[in-house]
């Protein structure tokens, strides 16, 4: 944990009550003008201050289902201008120079829907919470750029951690998490090959995923076209019954659809019953399918596992949730 935190913010602290409670006259969104740009230029003093010019994006997410920010939704969560390749660019543990870090920022003080920690290893994070907090830490104390701050008319205070820092699992609840080396790949392989295996599930961001379809061919194309540090699950083979598939609708409830079409692609869709007539037409042509819940408890996959980086180390956070074939897993480690 860095040693100073600070929370930045454009409310007085003449305007709080007791409880810390804020009653002033600033609005909760921001103001695209003035304010804004005073929060970009605090990031910017802390940064250089601290003595670092690129930072790390980190557990990147997007909303799953729906859009809760205060302002309204942006094409491409307001990315678009900041990875040419669009969510694929976003991910995480990519390195972005200051400026593009603090182009997220300000997509994340506006609500766009895009969200992660930026962050230098050892030296430097900042990210925002609701209502336009700011949280910013250092290894340093920084006290031009609190100097800075104060004079663009912001409020820094001094925390002893931010409530949006990473927070790993208590070690009495933590397992072991499989990384998707060269081992994990050759047991796929094999499962696949005896058709215990069918479809992967590459979660690339949190709250986005897309799906792959699995033969003794594809895997290795599917390998080396997941994002880095994704979070992947392995599931069944897609059933070519159809009409069983959509027997198997339940009456209410969200469910997600997955199926393959004429060419091989996989889609999926998460919808609810007032939605399961236009998922049934859009499954109803489809080659092979399958229905998965969305529940927690109820949607177990074969397996789970983290992509490595290129050096086979596992430095993502983010971990999944372990299947009974996980722990299997696990237990062979020990």
């Amino acid at each position: 944990m860095l040693t100073y935190v600070y929370r930045i913010t454009k409310y007085d602290h003449a305007d709080r009550d007791e409880q810390g409670r804020y009653s002033g006259p600033e609005d909760t969104v921001s103001d695209h003008g003035e304010v804004e740009a005073a929060c970009l230029h605090a990031v910017a003093a802390f940064a250089a201050d601290t003595g670092v010019d690129h930072l790390a994006v980190r557990e990147p997410q997007v909303p799953s289902l729906a859009h809760f920010g205060v302002e309204p939704a942006v094409a491409g969560f307001g990315l678009a201008e900041l990875f040419p390749s669009g969510l694929a660019g976003f991910h995480d543990g990519v390195q972005v120079p200051l400026d593009s870090a603090l182009e997220l920022v300000r997509v994340m003080l506006r609500d766009n829907g895009a969200w992660c920690r930026l962050e230098a290893e050892g030296s430097f994070a900042v990210h925002v919470g609701w209502d336009q907090y700011l949280y910013i830490s250092s290894s340093r104390p920084c006290e031009e750029a609190l100097a800075v701050t104060r004079e663009l008319g912001l409020f820094p205070e001094r925390l002893d951690a931010s409530p949006y820092a990473f927070e790993a699992e208590e070690a009495e609840h933590q397992y072991i998490q499989r990384p998707a080396d060269d081992d994990f790949w050759a047991d796929l392989h094999r499962a696949v090959v005896a058709g215990q295996a069918g479809i992967l599930e590459e979660t690339y961001l949190e709250g986005a995923s897309r799906w792959h379809h699995l033969t003794g061919d594809t895997l290795g194309p599917v390998r080396a076209g997941l994002a880095p540090r994704a979070r992947i699950a392995v599931w069944p083979a897609l059933s070519t019954d159809i009409a069983a598939v959509l027997r198997s609708l339940p009456a209410d409830g969200l469910v997600e659809g997955v199926w393959q079409d004429d060419e091989g692609l996989i889609h999926s869709a998460t919808v609810d019953e007032d939605a399961f007539p236009e998922l049934a037409a859009r499954m109803s042509g489809a080659r092979a399918a399958t229905l998965l819940s969305v529940y927690a408890g109820e949607r177990v996959p074969l397996c789970t596992a983290v992509m490595t980086d290129d050096d086979g180390v596992l430095r993502a956070r983010w971990r999944t949730e372990p299947t009974p074939g996980d722990r299997d897993w696990a237990r062979r480690q020990a």
